[in-house]
């Protein structure tokens, strides 16, 4: 199972830019705290927006990996590229877990040794991209006869995702024709909205958005499980690592609740210690775009101007990715000497699936320390290293720790924050689950694109972003 290390947190090691270990224990109030928040989740779990807090368990996960199973069995050797459509929580999990768990080169695998489509997750309306991995798709043998498309969107209203669709399913008609519909699986709601208007009027196969399960928490739901599936990852054992976390996150006794200590330690340096920039950083490639998903879960589940009593607050933390041990050269020098505002969240993975002896010979003394050494020694030494220099540096960090890669472990990882996060919010007293600052942004291009009904926002957005001289 994943473990949580955070004595670099703590004075005994940081000084005073980290906490004092006596409000850690047992009967302390921050401890106390916890555990009124612990009863507090366990009296909301699975109401709400916090209908994601089940989906590792039974009736809705029978339910939706059924529906994922069968669903990728009718795709499943008649398509030799996936091609997912959405944004944000839409598009980040598919990505996280497809580069945790399947190799970095699997589209480039013959199709022989994939044992799944290729994948592309397009999250951008980008047209150079949206363009090259169309034009990539025409040009296969068999054009887009061998591709799938998967849109996810549970409205269809997103712009960025209802743009992206049109031109699919315009392209997918003038090569296919009337057929074409075999070549859309969307994810949408179940009974309501623009998607599942056209869904239902075009006979596409659908998978359900479940209700109550926001974007960035929508992973472990078919919204994330169907590319996994396609692609060859163990959606069962993901959700079984979920559903193990899950139970260590709901234990009554804080100590014992890895989320609960996680979201204390980051929301009381946060709002104690002044650091406010939370960095993850794995030493593991796999991991890296886990590390995206993680920033959209923290910033816009964290980041609001009011509290639950409506005061103006402006809370929130702002996550940063980095690599281990790239950023080593790169960003370290900042994060050592720099200013003393983030904590660091190390990833580190104890037994690769993979590894690489560095040959002996080449007769340098310099280079000798490392002959016939494993690549994973080096790299777990590396981060060692830079664990080590923080804490000389008085930087709190801590370090989650995966006894290996797998599906099992990542679902644990996913479960861990989402867990976390709701922690987060009853510590913040906000609203996890709302994003209110994204939708003025919606409007204003829904404004700009001269859709029907908002006249206003385009007068505002003009009105407001007048030319002005301070141009060179």
């Amino acid at each position: 199972m994943l473990t949580l290390d955070y004595a670099n947190c703590l004075s005994p090691r940081v000084g005073d830019h980290g906490l004092d270990p006596a409000l850690l224990t047992p009967g302390a109030e921050p401890i106390r705290a916890l555990a009124d928040h612990t009863r507090s989740l366990a009296g909301t779990r699975g109401t709400g927006w916090e209908r994601w807090r089940n989906l590792p368990f039974d009736p809705m996960r029978r339910e939706h990996v059924s529906a994922v199973k069968a669903a990728a069995a009718s795709c499943r050797g008649q398509f030799e590229t996936l091609v997912v459509l959405g944004i944000g929580g839409s598009a980040l999990g598919n990505i996280a877990v497809h580069s945790a768990l399947t190799p970095p080169t699997w589209n480039l695998l013959p199709a022989s040794a994939r044992g799944g489509p290729r994948l592309f997750v397009l999250d951008n309306v980008d047209p150079s991209q949206v363009g090259a991995v169309l034009d990539f798709c025409a040009g296969q043998p068999g054009g887009l006869r061998s591709t799938l498309f998967n849109v996810i969107s549970k409205s269809g209203e997103t712009a960025e995702t209802a743009a992206q669709f049109m031109i699919i399913r315009d392209r997918l008609k003038t090569a296919l024709g009337p057929n074409y519909a075999g070549h859309v699986v969307a994810i949408t709601d179940p009974a309501k909205g623009t998607m599942r208007q056209i869904c239902n009027a075009e006979g596409y196969v659908t998978l359900p958005v479940p209700e109550g399960v926001g974007g960035r928490f929508s992973v472990l739901s078919p919204v994330g499980l169907f590319s996994a599936a396609m692609c060859g990852v163990d959606i069962d054992a993901l959700l079984d690592g979920a559903a193990a976390m899950d139970a260590r996150c709901a234990d009554p006794d804080p100590l014992k609740n890895p989320a609960a200590l996680l979201a204390f330690l980051l929301c009381t340096l946060g709002t104690t210690r002044g650091k406010t920039i939370h960095v993850m950083m794995p030493y593991c490639n796999a991991l890296y775009l886990m590390a995206d998903w993680y920033r959209q879960l923290w910033a816009e589940s964290l980041g609001k101007r009011v509290d639950r009593q409506g005061r103006e607050v402006f809370t929130g933390f702002t996550p940063i990715k980095a690599l281990g041990a790239t950023d080593q050269h790169s960003q370290v020098q900042l994060y050592r000497e720099g200013p003393n505002d983030k904590v660091f969240g190390f990833l580190e993975v104890e037994a690769f699936e993979r590894d690489i002896t560095i040959p002996a010979g080449l007769g340098v003394p310099a280079l000798a320390y490392l002959e016939a050494k494993p690549m994973s020694v080096l790299l777990n030494a590396e981060k060692r290293a830079t664990e080590y220099a923080f804490v000389e540096s008085r930087r709190p960090n801590y370090t989650i720790r995966f006894p290996r890669l797998d599906a099992r472990h990542v679902g644990e990882f996913i479960q861990l924050w989402q867990v976390a996060t709701a922690y987060a919010g009853l510590m913040l007293n906000i609203d996890a689950y709302d994003q209110p600052a994204v939708e003025t942004g919606k409007v204003a291009t829904f404004g700009l694109m001269g859709r029907s009904g908002y006249e206003k926002h385009l007068t505002q957005v003009t009105a407001t972003l007048t030319p002005t001289p301070w141009v060179v």
